[in-house]
């Protein structure tokens, strides 16, 4: 059994008859970042891309802007540290939880939950366009190459694509954390993401509508459902969030002037 995966011995039980058997479940690990000597935060993740992990969470945090902000970074999985020496930190304390900013962008009034959003989301202006073919093309192919989901039903996925085809795939417990890790590798290896889509497994909170926007992506295609507040910020934000996404069929929330072929039916 890999590291990410784990066997359990459990009691199926099925029209009345049960039977022991193994299964196979998600692992997952607490980890600790240490800044410059300092303890940052613990984040439990799935144990592998953890340092792409790391960099997606500190730039959606925006702590950095760039992954070579980064001076040295050691990563120990088992022990459930991370060491990062950075360059030019910000003033930690501006990470306040506890407030709420209000924001403005291209004349509209946005409210953030933390003050780094502030800073951080943008508003994504881009003419990509997808098709509503290529759109369901693309969930089968993050459904396809979801092979520990398949295997334990216990974890997220997350793919970075152009309009043609899935080209990265992350996985995590926590459907942030898979987002994270995609953040983490497009800075690790400056991808040009201009011609870029999200697929994604999870649910459409505005925490996960905030990371698209830091990620400069715009269209977000999910198999589940979006928040009300999600849907605003996308609005306000310029990105193109399309949900329930399976089964031949999906909803266009907003921005529906980036995806063809809509042919408009009376009910």
């Amino acid at each position: 059994m890999s590291d990410n995966l784990a066997d359990w011995e459990i009691i199926r039980v099925h029209d009345g008859a049960a039977t022991k058997e193994l299964t196979s479940v998600a692992e997952e690990y607490p980890i600790t970042i240490m800044i410059n000597g300092e303890e940052f935060a613990t984040m439990v993740c799935s144990p592998e891309h953890v340092e792409e992990l790391i960099v997606g969470f500190l730039a959606s945090e925006g702590v950095i802007l760039q992954y070579h902000a980064i001076q040295r970074m050691n990563v120990d999985v088992k022990a459930g540290f991370a060491y990062l020496e950075i360059d030019k930190l910000p003033d930690m304390y501006q990470f306040d939880h506890s407030k709420r900013v209000i924001g403005s962008c291209c004349g509209k009034s946005r409210q953030f939950y933390f003050k780094n959003d502030v800073k951080t989301a943008k508003t994504i202006m881009s003419n990509l366009r997808i098709s509503c073919k290529q759109c369901l093309q693309l969930m089968e192919q993050l459904q396809q190459a979801s092979m520990q989901f398949h295997q334990t039903g216990g974890v997220h996925n997350a793919a970075l694509a152009s309009v043609n085809g899935v080209e990265l795939v992350r996985t995590d417990i926590g459907r942030h954390n898979a987002l994270d890790k995609l953040y983490g590798h497009m800075l690790m290896n400056h991808l040009n993401i201009n011609d870029k889509v999200i697929v994604f497994s999870g649910r459409i909170s505005s925490e996960v509508l905030l990371k698209i926007s830091k990620m400069r992506v715009s269209i977000l295609i999910s198999k589940s459902a979006p928040t009300k507040l999600a849907l605003q910020l996308a609005e306000d934000l310029g990105i193109t969030v399309i949900g329930f996404a399976r089964k031949g069929s999906m909803n266009v929330y907003t921005h529906n002037s980036r995806v063809e072929e809509l042919i408009y039916t009376q009910k």
